[in-house]
């Protein structure tokens, strides 16, 4: 059972998290100027937060359910775990400040660290699904990790299409082709799912001595998790009209 709640985590945040992060890595392409950006924003802000709980989610299961696994996955590459927390609160910091001050200096330095923070997130993780699928360290890793990111992208332009109107939906769809964005979103998904699992495969699941005390407790909250996040989505569901409070 600690596995699959493990799983579910892991798994959850790359599809969820995933399509957030893809939309900043692509954000200069699909927004060629301030109106642009602000509206392509709006297709992720009113999900970043609520799938960022799921990456929280996740080491907070290592952590209580697997500590061995903790220590080595995460303690054990500080080198990576570090770049990729910074990428988080930079990645984090460009969306909330953005739209604190007016002026296209301040947007624009903001809008950089958007892109920025979401490719160090993708390249982050894609270093760390590196080690534990390839078992690649130090400069080689950049490169399976630069393919993880493409993954990544693809993912972002896909949710984007999902949520945009207009030329900035034309320009989103550039793999979809103007059509199947559904197909296309879920394609990319189930790639991430697919990257992931292959990962969990080869990591060392045994679970720790709280388990049998933290796992009931996990349970009942999850299905909260799942019900707040559902209602979210269902409230946000239609295209993007316009800009959002970020």
């Amino acid at each position: 059972m600690e596995i699959f709640v493990l799983a579910f985590f892991a798994l959850g945040y790359l599809v969820l998290g995933g399509a957030d992060i893809g939309v900043g890595m692509a954000l200069p392409y699909l927004g060629r100027g301030a109106d642009e950006r602000r509206e392509v924003i709006a297709a992720i802000a009113p999900f970043f937060l609520g799938n960022e709980v799921w990456l929280v989610a996740t080491a907070g299961v290592l952590a209580g359910l697997f500590p061995e696994l903790e220590a080595e996955l995460l303690s054990g590459n500080v080198a990576v775990v570090v770049p990729l927390l910074l990428s988080w609160v930079v990645r984090d910091m460009g969306l909330w400040l953005r739209g604190r001050l007016p002026g296209i200096r301040w947007r624009g330095f903001w809008d950089g660290a958007v892109v920025a923070g979401s490719w160090g997130l993708a390249l982050s993780l894609g270093v760390l699904l590196s080690d534990v699928l390839l078992g690649l360290h130090g400069p080689v890793a950049l490169v399976p990790a630069l393919l993880v990111a493409v993954v990544f992208g693809a993912h972002g332009l896909a949710f984007a299409t999902l949520r945009l109107r207009g030329e900035l939906r034309r320009r989103a769809a550039v793999l979809s082709g103007g059509s199947g964005e559904a197909r296309t979103y879920a394609l990319t998904a189930a790639a991430l799912v697919a990257i992931g699992v292959l990962a969990g495969l080869r990591l060392p699941l045994t679970a720790g001595p709280t388990a049998a005390l933290l796992t009931p407790v996990i349970l009942v909250v999850t299905p909260l998790l799942v019900a707040a996040q559902a209602w979210v989505w269902w409230i946000f569901r239609h295209r993007v009209t316009g800009p959002s409070y970020l």
